[in-house]
């Protein structure tokens, strides 16, 4: 290690590092400490820049650094756990400002922990100074802006996404550039969808019990650096190189029409429970960064170890920065916020006008991206904050997800539940002012079955995971169909055909917003697993070998039909819808007894907008049921889709006919409209 006679500081410098004309200038902000050190890495080893303190901000200007440069932080000050406070100048620190991280974290029993004296030098990664200029082109007259209501999402792991995808040349497979390939893409514009949801692309760190076990963190919910892409996602190694992919990725998204919401993770970090490893917030400010208890203990809300203080005028700066940022220099189109309860606990309590909270919805850079919660954390008694959260923030919606579960495998009692979610929840959201759109609705996730195991087990299977089955929910409300797993059974593999296609389409008609998981269109499997946040592998990734042709023909016939029909679609906030109408399999308006008859399991829902008009008949008994076409329909209106037989002819009814409806299905109908001809084709 060298000395570096500290560099000149420069008041102006934001924290992180910033380039300057010939040199870079360095900022943190550590109300602890006593002295900071810049430690700079090459080939040579380590240099080291004390920084000069400006009101908690630590300052330096360094001439001759430039792109590319690794560097660090030493800490010194108090070592005192008992008043929350974890100085320890032996542990190097990630930059939390940091654009780029490069290198692995090396978990030895205890020593990268504060105090364990070990000089973590050759087992931290380091932050890069990173050039971010970058040719957009022409992405700002391209980059897409869908409505809401014309807004489908599609949740997907930007590195399971290509991995078994032959079409993607294989150096690039797993990778930004990968999943910005003709060969990927060009599927997700077929599809139908409109916005890719990415699993989280922040740096990350595995947690230690999983390296101790050799497995990795495939989901990513394990964030150190809020500014950082993961390296692990990049094709090459060069310095940098995952900034600019990341940033190509985006923009070729954005060519295909596609928009890109990242789901990000705010609420906690990787640096885990009390006595954790010691890699950037806790060695430079844990009470600035982490929310304490009154014995100076982190406080859990994540089930992670430690949550991040939502008081602090810090700690929210920085993830407000770092939201701007991703808006900014990366032209991502907004946000999904893991365990967002978390965000708003200034004090403890959930406060849906929380400082975080509040902050999105005065920037005009933020409040007029996609914002999307995930509404609930853990182990507070308003854990669950569904409805919540005030507006332009959407939600996704778990009662709609269990409503619809519950429904299909034929739970009692679930018909007016379903109505209710199919009418895009009103009841949680309008009470608060929020609009008809504020729903994300969704069946599967990354988190619990896939569509294909949802209608295929009936329990977990998670023995590969290592925890003896222990981990993931037992609240799965899934129906195998008869045989657990896999089976050979035509009978049984039909039934579940139907019962997905049935479950797709009542997220994708209904009102509100729908999210489909990447891969439910090919029939991905997880063989029974719900909770493969550690599978880095086959099981997690898409099978592009065994695509499961039919489903994917469905659903984008589905999205197709959505798409071009305005009665199928939620209504944004212009004129010209009308309200759901519900009907008894009479044609009669349902009426309170219908609606409180617990084994009914058959409604008939009509919705129009301007010219357009469709009638949903669901029928969801084991037999098949005749329905008589409301008197409120139009004249003619023709079968444009069947969930329980894809090949039924498309005829014409009129209001007051009779239509039997196959057991456990629903049937489209659609109005003929005049001058459009007399059978509309999805396309």
């Amino acid at each position: 290690m060298t000395e570096t006679p500290a560099a000149a500081s420069e008041a102006a410098t934001p924290l992180g590092a910033t380039l300057g004309d010939g040199a870079t200038g360095f900022a943190l902000f550590s109300s602890a400490a006593e002295a900071v050190e810049l430690c700079l890495f090459d080939e040579h080893g380590e240099s080291r820049v004390a920084l000069e303190a400006d009101d908690a901000v630590w300052r330096a200007t360094v001439p001759g650094v430039g792109p590319g440069q690794r560097y660090g932080f030493r800490v010194h000050g108090p070592f005192d756990p008992a008043r929350g406070l974890w100085c320890d100048p032996s542990k190097v620190l990630l930059d939390p400002y940091a654009r780029a991280i490069e290198g692995h974290v090396t978990h030895l029993d205890g020593q990268l922990a504060a105090g364990s004296g070990v000089d973590s030098a050759p087992l931290v990664p380091r932050s890069v100074v990173v050039d971010e200029a970058f040719d957009w082109g022409d992405d700002d007259e391209v980059r897409p802006h869908h409505a809401w209501e014309d807004t489908v999402i599609y949740e997907v792991h930007v590195r399971g996404a290509t991995m078994r995808h032959e079409g993607v040349p294989a150096p690039l497979r797993g990778t930004y550039a990968g999943f910005a390939h003709d060969a990927f893409v060009s599927h997700l514009v077929a599809l139908g969808v409109t916005t890719v949801e990415l699993l989280p692309i922040h740096e990350i760190v595995d947690e230690p019990f999983l390296a101790h076990q050799g497995r990795t963190n495939y989901w990513g919910y394990n964030s150190i650096g809020f500014f950082a892409p993961a390296a692990r996602y990049a094709s090459s190694g060069e310095s940098g190189a995952q900034v600019r992919e990341f940033k190509a990725m985006v923009r070729a998204l954005h060519r295909a029409g596609l928009e890109v919401v990242l789901d990000v993770v705010y609420n906690h970090t990787a640096e885990g429970e009390d006595g954790g490893p010691s890699l950037c917030f806790r060695g430079i400010d844990v009470p600035t960064y982490y929310r304490l208890d009154d014995a100076c203990h982190l406080v859990d809300t994540t089930g992670c170890g430690n949550s991040i203080n939502a008081a602090s005028p810090v700690a929210i700066d920085l993830v407000v920065d770092s939201l701007r940022y991703w808006v900014s220099a990366c032209h991502v189109d907004g946000f999904r916020f893991d365990l967002a309860p978390t965000l708003a606990r200034p004090h403890g309590e959930f406060d849906p006008h929380a400082p975080i909270v509040a902050r999105c919805i005065e920037d005009p850079a933020l409040s007029t991206t996609r914002l999307i919660c995930e509404p609930w954390d853990v182990g507070a008694d308003d854990s669950f904050a569904l409805g919540r959260f005030p507006s332009p923030f959407r939600e996704w919606n778990g009662r709609f997800r269990d409503t619809v579960r519950d429904f299909w495998r034929s739970e009692d009692g679930t018909l007016a539940a379903l109505a209710t979610s199919v009418a895009g929840s009103a009841d949680l959201f309008e009470s608060t002012g929020r609009p008809g759109l504020s729903s994300i609705n969704f069946v599967t996730s990354h988190d619990g079955f896939t569509l294909r195991d949802l209608v295929s087990y009936d329990e977990k299977h998670n023995e590969a995971n290592g925890q003896d089955n222990t981990d993931g929910t037992d609240d799965n409300r899934s129906w195998n169909c008869g045989v657990e797993g896999e089976t050979a059974d035509p009978a049984v593999l039909a039934l579940r055909a139907r019962q997905a296609r049935a479950i797709l389409a009542t997220l994708v008609l209904s009102r509100g917003v729908p999210m489909l998981l990447g891969g439910d269109e090919l029939g991905r499997t997880q063989q029974g697993n719900n909770n493969p946040y550690c599978q880095d592998n086959e099981l997690s990734w898409i099978d592009w070998d065994h695509v499961d042709e039919p489903m994917r023909e469905f659903t984008s016939r589905l999205l197709a039909l959505r798409s071009e029909h305005p009665a199928l679609r939620s209504p944004g906030s212009g004129d010209g819808a009308s309200p759901l109408e519900w009907y008894s399999t009479e044609g009669a308006a349902m009426s309170d007894d219908d609606w409180e008859d617990t084994l009914s399991r058959c409604v008939a829902v009509r919705s129009a907008h301007h010219d357009d008009e469709a009638v949903l008949l669901v029928n969801g008994y084991w037999e098949p049921v005749t329905f008589i076409v409301p008197s409120s329909a139009g004249d003619r209106l023709v079968e444009a889709l069947c969930t329980h037989d894809l090949a039924r002819p498309q005829a014409v009814h009129r209001s007051g006919e009779k239509v039997e409806v196959p057991p456990r299905s629903i049937i489209v109908l659609l109005a003929v409209r005049a001058g459009v001809g007399d059978v509309p084709q999805p396309r």
